[in-house]
């Protein structure tokens, strides 16, 4: 038996709902991402890199100055680390993937997808409440904030709280500060965080919890509240090789995000550096 039977033999019957939904992500992975690319091709190939929606700014930035200095190509498909996973899972041909929390990168590593041995934490990042730029808000976050007021009637925008790292993290801190039953059912809820970021950054949603990273990438927003750092857990960014990876360059490539060389881009877009 295959490895890939082997994991789907240990895994109960899916809800018919639950299959349609894998398979649509395939076809939009095979849209977006092209199809497998046989082991003997990635040799030739550049470096395909899964990475986690609030890195587009800085990685873009990374990826283009790995690429005047070696010549080598790297391309990046950004998303919510949790569709990522998943899609790595069903067979995506990702050589490294970079993800918004610990869990994600877990999940992968448990099923044997990641290389342990080259696993690592990358970068670091804070949580923040963004209103749009003409806000006149002004909000002191801490136990017993009103947040149902301050939203008024309108909604919260934030990264699903079920799975994506953003609305996780959110949700975490909205939990420990008392405010998360008064807005539970008052979300705006989306796929990344980028999408949150966009719900406040066009004024259709007057509050939005998103990084400080993505704040600063967007000029029609801006942050009128910080989470306390511990009301969620650590917000970490961990990177890898996947397991089916055989690309020559992509370990070349892991070794240039951790080098010294881009620390100011990530500092730059507001990144803590880990190392």
């Amino acid at each position: 038996m295959s490895r890939t039977e082997s994991r789907m033999a240990d895994r109960p019957p899916l809800p018919r709902l639950s299959v349609l939904v894998l398979a649509a992500v395939a076809v939009v992975a095979t849209i977006v991402i092209g199809p497998r690319i046989a082991p003997g091709a990635a040799q030739g190939r550049g470096v395909l890199v899964f990475a986690a929606a609030s890195l587009k700014n800085a990685l873009d930035d990374v990826a283009g100055q790995y690429e005047r200095e070696t010549g080598r190509k790297v391309s990046v498909s950004y998303g919510a680390s949790s569709a990522l996973a998943r899609q790595i899972e069903a067979g995506a041909p990702a050589d490294l993937f970079i993800s918004a929390d610990l869990d994600w990168m877990d999940y992968l590593q448990s099923r044997k997808l990641i290389k342990r041995e080259t696993r690592t934490s990358l970068l670091g990042n804070r949580l923040v409440l963004v209103a749009p730029k003409t806000s006149p808000a002004a909000i002191t976050i801490g136990p017993g904030f009103p947040l149902a007021e301050l939203l008024g009637d309108g909604r919260l925008a934030m990264a699903d709280p079920r799975a994506v790292p953003a609305g996780k993290y959110g949700r975490a801190a909205l939990e420990s500060l008392g405010a998360w039953p008064a807005v539970e059912r008052r979300l705006a809820q989306v796929e990344n965080v980028r999408a949150a970021l966009a719900l406040v950054s066009r004024g259709e949603a007057p509050l939005g919890i998103v990084y400080q990273t993505d704040a600063a990438a967007d000029p029609n927003v801006r942050i009128v509240g910080m989470f306390p750092e511990n009301t969620h857990p650590p917000i970490v960014y961990p990177v890898s090789l996947t397991t089916d990876s055989s690309n020559a360059t992509a370990p070349g490539f892991l070794t240039y995000l951790r080098s010294p060389a881009t620390r100011p881009l990530w500092e730059k877009q507001g990144f803590t550096v880990l190392r």
